[in-house]
């Protein structure tokens, strides 16, 4: 009986440690680079203020990458 308590603990852990890799690699995925404002201009974006965030291009896909 100890056995499977001691079993069924590592195998939740190794999920929990598997899924919480898995989202950290997702959300660096989808994080955008940073842009310049001719790239934007030339990826066909229109760049925009944030308040407080300062510029972004807003790019044809709906994408907000940073301008630099």
């Amino acid at each position: 009986m100890r056995m499977r308590r001691i079993l069924g603990l590592a195998l939740a852990s190794a999920t929990l440690a598997g899924m919480s890799a898995f989202g950290a690699v997702s959300a660096g995925a989808a994080s955008s680079p940073n842009i310049s404002r001719d790239e934007c201009t030339a990826a066909g974006g229109q760049i925009a203020s944030v308040a407080y965030g300062g510029d972004v291009c807003v790019l044809p896909d709906g994408t907000k990458p940073r301008i630099t």
